[in-house]
């Protein structure tokens, strides 16, 4: 395969997922609240249009990005400045994106951060200072005011003369702590709410399952039902009726043990191998070996023949040498051996991360490896 290829000359790493919940039952538990959601307890995002001004020169050019210099006259028509019928040449000022997250129950008058990025040919927004951007929500209302002096944390340095430039991080975008005023609070009455879904961020049946048989258990009802992988369905008991704070308090804190799929995820970009702990394969024997082929190109003067007239001329001669590793053993893998045993079996061959890539999808073309495989 072309990514198997690809991915021929990199390192990889390893990371084996072994859990053994039988030796410990509190090993592999995680509170509700960890790895689900509750229906309308979630953030709402917020964008907005904006200018950066105060730069140090680093700013939009104001000849080719056009809306930025009608942004800049709309602004300064606020402020009761025409600059309409003379020539801008700012260098100072960047048009910009900001973006928010609305958390939820948030109140009128509390603070968020916003990120600000560059939409222009601006080269550095660190240290500008952003306008009073309205942040609008996807149903057109504005519910927060961002400003404030943008931080990036990256570096951008160069020499005009010759050229040559560094930069470190991202310089067109960066943030600001606080930045944003909540104007408008978005309304859920969650104490009139008469059933709760609780959305699993991870969805499958067997989790789904547990979640629901855990608040049955504390509550001592029926109330909780698994009603897909994703979704289970909670209906509040007449005792916490107005009472929802509670009842959540209680359920987020119950503990389950999450199941999940066999897989093992591949990625390609950074050269991470990760193994579930679920990870089985069936009895099978794996051969691990090397092919080396060596060219050497070895010069020789090529001597004219007698009594004539020519010159010794200098030639070359390839020399091709194919090697294979001799020490290669054949391993035979037992049926159903866990995680740990997989590894070990791959360490007694000698297998290098770079070649587990192309023996797993060895091993699941044979039909002898019982997970997924996702590369990402």
């Amino acid at each position: 395969m072309n990514w198997l290829k690809s991915l021929k000359n990199m390192s990889f790493v390893v990371i084996a997922l072994s859990f053994a919940v039988s030796a410990n039952p509190a090993f592999g538990v995680s509170r509700i609240k960890d790895i689900a959601d509750f229906e309308g307890v979630r953030d709402n995002q917020l964008v907005g249009y904006g200018l950066v001004v105060g730069l140090n020169g680093t700013g939009d050019n104001i000849k080719s990005v056009d809306f930025a210099k009608e942004s800049l006259i709309s602004m300064l028509d606020m402020v009761g400045v025409n600059a309409r019928d003379g020539q801008i040449k700012a260098k100072n000022i960047a048009a910009v994106l900001v973006t928010a997250n609305l958390p939820a129950f948030s109140r009128q008058g509390s603070r968020i951060d916003v990120t600000v990025s560059a939409l222009g040919d601006a080269k550095d927004l660190q240290g500008g200072t952003l306008i009073a951007t309205p942040l609008k929500g996807a149903d057109g209302n504005v519910y927060a005011v961002a400003q404030g002096t943008v931080a990036t944390g990256a570096l951008a340095a160069g020499n005009r003369n010759d050229g040559a430039s560094i930069v470190k991080g991202v310089p067109t975008s960066g943030r600001i702590a606080s930045g944003a005023i909540i104007e408008k609070e978005i309304p859920f009455a969650l104490n009139s709410l008469n059933t709760m879904n609780i959305a699993l961020r991870n969805p499958d049946f067997t989790t789904s399952r547990r979640v629901a048989d855990a608040i049955n258990a504390m509550l001592g009802t029926t109330a909780a039902r698994s009603l897909d992988p994703g979704t289970v369905e909670l209906v509040v008991p007449s005792n916490y009726q107005d009472r929802i704070v509670d009842l959540m308090t209680k359920v987020e804190q119950l503990q389950v043990q999450p199941d999940q799929t066999a897989k093992v995820v591949v990625d390609e970009s950074t050269g991470i191998v990760v193994i579930g702990k679920d990870v089985k394969i069936n009895r099978l024997a794996i051969a691990q070996g090397n092919l080396a082929i060596k060219i050497t190109d070895i010069p020789f003067v090529s001597q004219p023949e007698p009594f004539t007239m020519g010159e010794p001329v200098v030639v070359n001669t390839s020399l091709i040498d194919i090697q294979e590793d001799t020490e290669a053993k054949m391993k035979v893998l037992d049926t159903g051996i866990n995680l740990q045993e997989l590894v070990n079996g791959l360490n007694a061959l000698g297998v290098t991360p770079r070649d587990l890539i192309s023996i797993l999808q060895a091993i699941k073309a044979s039909g002898a490896l019982q997970a997924e495989i996702e590369v990402i």
